[in-house]
């Protein structure tokens, strides 16, 4: 988590409690102790009115962020995207929309925030799934930054083929995710389904980023077939 992302969460946390704990504050945030009392320090010194000490707790008082306006339907658009994420994505990335829905409700208007409790759209996670057996969220992060990915792959026919591939983007079409990538053995862009690949290993080589080998290339290309096939 960014430093400045854990300061927002410690205001938030302070402003659900009344009293509570560095030792507390630590270990939702997955931090040390001293990280805490550096952030509380900071935090203070920028004008935010906690009160409260060391081995004691702390408090908020009087301490508000402007509110954020949304109408009805933008809060459920937001709550419904966030309740897919959570059915359908990897563990971690559920947990951060949890979060992001959480600052959401917290800076709403108030007598706003009932509406995203109160949202009647709902995308359970017991329906069909296809299992994933590979790290997700290593894979997106993958995406993020730009390392290779090596793994074993069986295609629709169950031929194994080992695939070494620059991976640039991740679609979800409802079950089946697809991680799109520029194949370094077909030399060209590929899609590949995360329910086939095995034995994934995130290389520690990173890729340089070529405009022909980026999504923005893969979409265009995805859209001029489209359009010569009407």
């Amino acid at each position: 988590m960014r430093r400045a992302d854990r300061l927002f969460q410690i205001i938030q946390i302070l402003r659900r409690n009344r009293v509570v704990t560095a030792h507390r504050l630590s270990e939702e945030l997955e931090v040390s102790e001293r990280t805490i009392y550096r952030d509380i320090r900071d935090l203070m010194g920028s004008g935010v009115p906690i009160e409260g000490e060391a081995g004691v707790g702390y408090l908020l008082r009087g301490y508000d962020l402007p509110p954020l306006m949304f109408t009805r339907d933008e809060v459920e658009a937001l709550v419904f995207g966030t309740r897919v994420v959570q059915s359908w994505a990897d563990p971690e990335l559920a947990r951060a929309a949890k979060r992001a829905l959480e600052k959401v409700e917290a800076v709403l208007p108030a007598g706003k925030d009932h509406l995203v409790r109160e949202t009647p759209l709902f995308a359970p996670g017991d329906g069909y799934r296809v299992a994933v057996s590979i790290d997700l969220s290593g894979l997106r992060g993958a995406v993020r930054d730009s390392h290779k990915v090596t793994f074993s792959y069986c295609d629709a026919q169950g031929t194994l083929t080992e695939r070494t591939v620059q991976p640039l983007g991740m679609a979800f079409y409802g079950p089946v995710w697809l991680l799109v990538a520029w194949c370094e053995l077909r030399q060209d862009f590929r899609t590949f389904r995360p329910d086939r690949m095995r034995d994934m290993r995130i290389l520690g080589t990173t890729f340089t980023k070529d405009p022909e080998r980026s999504l923005k290339s893969f979409l265009a290309a995805v859209r001029s077939a489209t359009e010569d096939h009407e």
